[in-house]
């Protein structure tokens, strides 16, 4: 699958709720964690195999078990010494943790998905064993199921053959806890190699139960490279190979997407975060005095219309409660939320008051400049509205609004100056205009310099936001 459309389906699975995670070793690889090859390589040493001629590593396990007489205490040891980093993250996993995904799947010993939740300021309910399945964590943003066991228990971690044939009876909760998520969610397999023998049987189950009726789902893989092979023959083979399995893997509904190098994920899944994020859409403004074009009644009703329009078409709208504005932006959205929405008002509006006082430890300006960060970071289109204060009795341009600008251009969000509002935002407008870095904005500079029609600005903004999409 092209990387284009894969971005933008997976992009709607997560919007609509529906998305899930799958993480194998190789999304760990980058924490510095061993492989499984390299896990079990001592092992095959012991009873004297070669490693690189072994493709059955389960194999390998149960015969230096079988050898010693049914003991694994040293292989507990082995996963205790390579997998106890408490602090271990990948740039994957911590974009992944960052999306609005709720559930995860995971073969990994590792703590790497915790993490991540933990670094995004999200809290994980992590399911180890059978028994934590019938316990919540409450207000938890995320389950992360360890299918195979967890580093802190390495007693009961899947890994031999033995593991595995009794890893229905043993665990057959988890079975058709994943069951139910492959029948109901849209996955992104990532570092995994498929050849994992409790997922194949339970992919092969649903298949036969749903024909052609499964759900799509998405894996990357590295796309066969003839400089990862000493000779052309070599190359050839796992490039048939690969094409062969990517043809098996849709039989269960996976579509495979192919990067040049693994290296090139976390761009990939960066992009995703980036189309995700265009959906939220922060509205910038202030206004204390008013003029003739621009009357406090007209202020409202554009304010009003602006939001009520963007959620109707899906939007989700950030404020910070801007002085004159912000109470007829929530008006407006409020209404069609509760229209339209079934009520789902945190769906659809995200409100970030700007702190009235010093906490002790920063001062009120660090708190709104923070304030600033968390909003826009939380959004992919910035929309600049009017932009003016009283000082002194004395009408004056909103410096705060200038500091939002900044932030967003920095971050590089889709920005949108209404610059007929005037004020800092026409500050802004003609910077932008004046850069010629906004091309998405080319066949709008004329109506967001001049127009005043509310419904006008209203159809120019969404038509902005489809082609800045």
């Amino acid at each position: 699958m092209e990387q284009k459309k894969f971005i933008k389906k997976f992009t709607k699975a997560i919007q609509e709720g529906n998305a899930a995670i799958f993480a194998g070793a190789g999304a760990s690889v980058d924490a510095g964690f061993v492989n499984w090859k390299e896990l079990v390589k001592p092992f095959s040493e012991d009873i004297q195999l070669d490693i690189e001629k072994e493709h059955d590593l389960v194999g390998v396990t149960q015969y230096y078990i079988n050898s010693n007489l049914g003991n694994r205490g040293a292989i507990n040891q082995e996963i205790v010494t390579n997998f106890s980093s408490t602090d271990a993250h990948t740039d994957v996993m911590d974009l992944l943790t960052k999306l609005p995904i709720s559930t995860y799947w995971t073969t990994n010993y590792d703590k790497v998905i915790e993490n991540g939740l933990r670094m995004n300021n999200r809290r994980g309910d992590i399911k180890r064993k059978i028994e934590d399945l019938s316990i919540n964590v409450s207000d938890s943003d995320a389950v992360v199921y360890k299918m195979h066991g967890d580093v802190d228990s390495p007693q009961n971690a899947v890994i031999s053959k033995d593991d595995y044939e009794r890893y229905n009876d043993k665990n057959s909760l988890f079975v058709t806890a994943l069951r139910g998520d492959l029948v109901s969610k849209t996955f992104l397999f990532i570092g995994f190699s498929f050849e994992d023998p409790n997922l194949e049987s339970i992919l092969g189950k649903i298949n036969v139960l749903l024909g052609e009726n499964k759900r799509t789902h998405y894996c990357i893989q590295k796309q066969v490279s003839e400089e990862d092979y000493e000779d052309n023959e070599k190359y050839n083979y796992a490039k048939i190979k690969q094409e062969l399995k990517i043809q098996d893997l849709k039989r269960y509904g996976i579509e495979t997407v192919l990067v040049e190098d693994y290296k090139n994920v976390p761009s990939l899944i960066a992009k995703i975060e980036e189309e995700y994020l265009k959906n939220t859409i922060f509205i910038s403004g202030s206004i204390s005095r008013y003029d003739n074009m621009w009357t406090k009644e007209r202020v409202n009703e554009f304010c009003y219309k602006l939001a009520n329009n963007l959620v109707k078409k899906n939007y989700k709208i950030i404020s910070g409660f801007g002085l004159g504005v912000g109470s007829s932006i929530i008006n407006g959205a409020l209404d069609e939320i509760y229209k339209t929405k079934y009520r789902h008002v945190d769906e659809h509006l995200s409100l970030f008051p700007f702190p009235q006082s010093d906490n002790g430890e920063k001062n009120l300006k660090q708190r709104w400049t923070e304030n600033r960060e968390q909003m826009i970071s939380e959004a992919g289109v910035c929309i600049f509205i009017f932009g003016n204060k009283v000082e002194n009795n004395e009408c004056v341009k909103a410096s705060g609004m200038m500091e939002e600008f900044e932030i967003a251009k920095n971050k590089g969000k889709i920005v949108i100056p209404i610059g007929s509002t005037g004020y800092t935002t026409q500050d802004i407008f003609e910077e932008m205009k004046e850069s010629g870095e906004y091309g998405y904005l080319e066949n709008y500079w004329d109506i967001l310099q001049s127009e005043d029609n509310i419904q006008e600005l209203v159809c120019a903004i969404d038509s902005i936001i489809k082609g800045g999409k």
